[in-house]
């Protein structure tokens, strides 16, 4: 007799799934507007998007990962807990971009409030382990 070396979830309620789905679905669609709003870093609500469908549905946890754009970066962080280089600076110049134009158009004195928001966000990207681009070890 074979057991099975998988880990077997418990089934969680209905109720429960759809909460993790619609978690997943607002961490994508906020992750898909920070392309746009550079106040809005993608990676990391990527991944949480990709959290959260792993606990509501397999059907949706399976389309992030095998999706074009998200998929290698959600497979790159579960394999070894890393984030792109390029993802990093990225959202570091996008959210710095941001953060100066917030302060120049918020009034007085809260427009320092997003770039702390931002720097919190980036020193915790930044202290993740990066991943090496394609190829970087064949030079």
């Amino acid at each position: 007799m074979s057991e099975s070396l998988e880990p077997v979830l418990p089934e969680r309620p209905a109720w429960q799934r759809v909460l993790w789905l619609i978690a997943g679905g607002l961490s994508l669609a906020i992750g898909i507007i920070g392309i746009f709003l550079p106040l809005l870093p993608t990676t990391p609500l990527v991944l949480l998007a990709a959290f959260c469908f792993s606990r509501g549905s397999a059907r949706c946890e399976q389309w992030i990962l095998n999706h074009p754009r998200f998929g290698p970066m959600v497979q790159s962080w579960r394999a070894n807990r890393a984030v792109p280089l390029r993802a990093k600076q990225l959202a570091t110049v996008m959210m710095t971009l941001g953060s100066a134009w917030a302060a120049w158009l918020l009034p007085g004195r809260i427009g320092w409030v997003p770039a702390v928001c931002c720097a919190l966000v980036a020193a915790w990207l930044w202290s993740l382990p990066t991943r090496e681009a394609a190829g970087a070890s064949d030079r």
